[in-house]
């Protein structure tokens, strides 16, 4: 539940004129390794190093997995048991085998896990991966109110703030939002990319200057189940690539500089895509900016041109560099004021410098009204709003948002411990004040 006070729509905020939407990007299945943009050295090196860890497997089983059309993937089968580096264990099924190792096999198979470890889907070519990028882009989004209002619609925003929340969302670009802590910046951020409001397609890996980049994370990335319309596979999408919710990621105080970097693990050989690179088509929050083990002027040279071009450079473990897309809403939010941080650069290349102000009274009781029931309490009884503001808070602190949940929160713990029906009461009010701020 958020923080602050929604009104009814305006027409203010609605565009006189719409673009034309962009077709619907889907990847679309390569008949060959060709057309998939693979050598068939990369998908032997899968092969091998997947039959060395299950012992055996039919043609189609692998396809499966390498997320590869079976008809290459047989021909390359039998070129491969041809060479002896494979040996026929049964038939699995019309023009089907199950497969196993030689020990030539094997001994190959070693020495490329020595080199990766990686088992997986087929990667995907960073060039493929930048057009696709390109055609799923948020620059090309344009959310309208009620785009807004559908992304909001677990918050309470006010009207004030959804006039200066659109404008800075539809450029796609950046923003800056700082305030007082509770008052809901950062359940604002994890919610804008919602008003993008559709699904993009990912490849799980990607092949950059031969190194294979992990990017689907399922940490970050909200799968959907895509129901393929073909009988056949090779009639379905590219089945190297997932279908996703566009990804919000937050980072926060833990955020280090090797985090902006493709990391590599030395014991699997295998790299993991940074968050940017994971953010693409979607947004980056920068939670708690200005508190990070960096300093902010580390993060400043590091994006800078970023920030500006829309594009990327990344240093793989082989030492070559790649460029790759730059392109995600970034959202700093931050306790303390923008310029106290970082310099006219830095500011000038984040567009939007937005407030999140302190609710006034009347919102911070139409909280309690929308609280009461969602933690169980029978009656919002006003009389004990009056008592909790007049004597802990007129004069004494001022108001905010996450303040009416968390102190019914405090009374709903109290009236469970004491096997009490929940309820308000005065004398609860003043129990919840006095645990819960520091200074009465």
């Amino acid at each position: 539940m958020s923080t602050l006070v929604s009104s009814p729509s305006p027409a203010s905020l609605t565009k006189s004129a719409q673009p034309e939407p962009p077709k619907k990007f889907v990847p679309q299945a390569p008949a060959n390794f060709k057309e998939a943009g693979l050598n068939p050295a990369q998908v032997e090196a899968l092969i091998l190093k997947y039959l060395l860890n299950t012992g055996s497997a039919s043609g189609g089983q692998i396809a499966r997995v390498l997320c590869l059309p079976n008809p290459p993937v047989l021909e390359l089968l039998a070129a491969l048991k041809q060479q002896q580096i494979l040996v026929y264990v049964g038939a699995a099924g019309p023009g089907d085998f199950t497969y196993t190792l030689t020990d030539a096999g094997r001994d190959r198979a070693r020495r490329m896990m020595e080199e990766s470890m990686y088992v997986g889907s087929a990667p995907v070519p960073v060039e493929a991966y930048v057009k696709a990028v390109k055609a799923q882009t948020i620059t090309a989004k344009n959310p309208s109110p009620d785009d807004l209002r559908r992304a909001f619609s677990d918050l309470l925003i006010n009207e004030r703030m959804f006039q200066t929340l659109g404008p800075a969302i539809n450029s796609g670009r950046g923003m800056f939002l700082y305030g007082f802590p509770g008052n809901g910046k950062t359940s604002i951020a994890e919610r804008i990319t919602r008003c993008f409001g559709d699904e993009i397609y990912i490849p799980r890996v990607l092949s950059v200057e031969g190194v294979i980049v992990k990017l689907f994370d399922t940490e970050n990335h909200e799968a959907i189940e895509t129901v393929q319309t073909g009988i056949l596979r090779a009639d379905s999408f590219d089945e190297r690539w997932i279908k996703i919710r566009r990804p919000t990621i937050v980072v926060g105080g833990e955020l280090t500089m090797d985090a902006l970097e493709v990391q590599y693990n030395p014991t699997t050989k295998t790299c993991e895509g940074p968050v940017q690179l994971k953010s693409n088509c979607g947004t980056l929050v920068i939670d708690d900016f200005g508190r990070q083990r960096m300093r902010p002027i580390e993060l400043l040279n590091r994006w800078i041109v970023p920030l500006e071009k829309r594009y990327d450079y990344l240093q793989l473990p082989n030492g070559k560099k790649v460029q790759v897309p730059f392109d995600q809403l970034i959202i700093f939010s931050t306790n303390l004021e923008p310029k106290d941080l970082v310099d006219d650069a830095f500011l000038r290349r984040i567009p939007y410098k937005i407030n999140v102000e302190d609710p006034s009274e009347s919102e911070f009781r139409k909280l309690f009204e929308i609280m009461t029931p969602i933690l169980g309490f029978p009656e919002l009884k006003k009389e004990c709003i009056d008592y909790l503001i007049d004597k802990h808070y007129r004069g004494k602190r001022p108001f905010r948002c996450c303040q009416p949940r968390d102190l019914l929160l405090q009374i709903r713990n109290l009236c469970l411990y004491k096997s009490e029906p929940i309820n308000m009461t005065n004398d609860y009010f003043d129990f919840a004040a006095s645990v819960y701020f520091t200074v009465l």
